[in-house]
């Protein structure tokens, strides 16, 4: 992994999505009353959605960064279909957890509360909707040091549509996790050393993450009250950053996973030679992952490409930044924050939105999407890649 790249695209993002101060010392855009609030774009779906938040200890595991805590503690986000919405806006995430994230970015001049003020479109614990085994199920996992809440945006047009989505807080892996007793854990793996060895651990550990979390709502003692909706057959992961990187390694760990988007992640460990047949997505940065470039990151998704032996595609979103991708770079354009980008974050979240979603109703739900057949004139900064030639169209 290109850890000098990685850490820089953290450090621009933690600034960015922290709502950075402009050069005058005050804040890029100011709150003046609740329609100048940050917030998150509606679901494009046809159904209400609604959230709720598990907290799940897996006993079977050590904690892997934290000395002497023998058991596993994560964190939870699920979003599904409902159709008893109860008029209250889920919030976005607490207050600590905003300080907190302000603070690992040096972040003055603002509120410290400000990100737990984002408005949101699901409703807290309203009661899930559907047929029995009827949902599919698609985890996601943020990037390192970012909350689950970052997804936030994915999350909600996916669950209008018909998804069941689990987003996991990777506990002392984010600058702040908040557990239902008033605990917050921190980064206690940030102040490890970034070798290698550190990121194949990460990405293991992320892999046992999610199979937990799979155990959990689909197994027999499911936590949540919905799992009966979830169909166990048709499960995908997608994730951001090394969020992306680890749907590759869950997928070498667990058959379960029968699909996978790396978003935007440089990937860490190698598909074997035996290959991985499952459906494969990369989507990432014209300026970082265009094949042929010689780029550390762009090597690793060139040495994976040759093992994804099933459906696959390499995707590159022109005018995208590494915020881009994810809440950061909306949060970041509503406050007047220039991130970088020549793409509109609103059409970069669409971009994001809609091809995760026909990559999903393709393997998931076995529905034609001929928008992953060719390019798009619709979507004219989407260019699909052919590593073999160093092309993209």
């Amino acid at each position: 992994m290109n850890t000098a790249l990685f850490r820089r695209g953290l450090t621009v993002a933690t600034a960015l999505l922290t709502l950075a101060v402009g050069p005058g010392g005050s804040p890029a855009a100011a709150a003046d009353g609740p329609d100048s609030a940050p917030y998150l774009p509606g679901p494009t779906g046809p159904r209400t959605v609604g959230t709720t938040s598990l907290h799940l200890t897996d006993d079977s595991r050590p904690d892997p960064w934290a000395s002497g805590v023998n058991a596993r503690e994560l964190m939870v986000s699920l979003w599904y279909p409902t159709a008893s919405p109860n008029g209250r806006r889920a919030q976005y995430m607490t207050p600590t957890e905003s300080e907190l994230l302000l603070k690992d970015g040096d972040i003055t001049g603002v509120p410290s509360d400000v990100l737990s003020t984002v408005r949101t479109n699901a409703f807290t614990d309203a009661r899930p909707a559907g047929r029995v085994r009827g949902l599919p199920l698609v985890v996601l996992s943020p990037g390192f040091t970012k909350p689950r809440a970052t997804l936030t945006t994915l999350a909600e047009d996916l669950a209008s549509h018909g998804y069941v989505v689990a987003a996991i807080d990777h506990t002392y892996e984010s600058v702040a996790t908040t557990f239902p007793d008033g605990r917050v854990a921190t980064c206690t793996s940030c102040e490890i050393p970034h070798d290698e060895a550190f990121w194949n651990r990460l990405v293991a550990s992320r892999a046992a993450d999610v199979s937990f979390v799979l155990d959990d709502l689909t197994g027999a003692h499911a936590r949540w009250n919905g799992a009966r909706l979830i169909d166990p057959s048709r499960i995908a992961m997608a994730g951001h950053s090394v969020g992306g990187a680890s749907a590759v390694t869950s997928m070498l760990a667990d058959p379960r996973v029968r699909a996978g988007i790396d978003i935007d992640g440089t990937t860490q460990v190698p598909i074997p030679d035996s290959g991985l047949s499952r459906p494969f997505l990369f989507l990432g940065r014209q300026n970082q992952y265009t094949p042929g470039s010689g780029d550390g990151a762009v090597t690793t998704w060139e040495r994976d490409w040759r093992h994804l032996t099933g459906w696959k595609r390499w995707l590159v979103v022109e005018g995208a930044e590494h915020a881009s991708f994810t809440d950061v770079g909306l949060l970041a354009e509503q406050l007047g924050i220039d991130i970088g980008a020549d793409l509109p974050a609103d059409r970069a979240a669409e971009i994001v939105r809609r091809y995760t979603r026909a990559f999903l109703d393709l393997h998931l739900r076995h529905r034609p999407r001929p928008l992953l057949d060719k390019p798009s004139t619709r979507y004219p900064q989407v260019h699909f890649c052919t590593p073999e030639t160093s092309a993209c169209v």
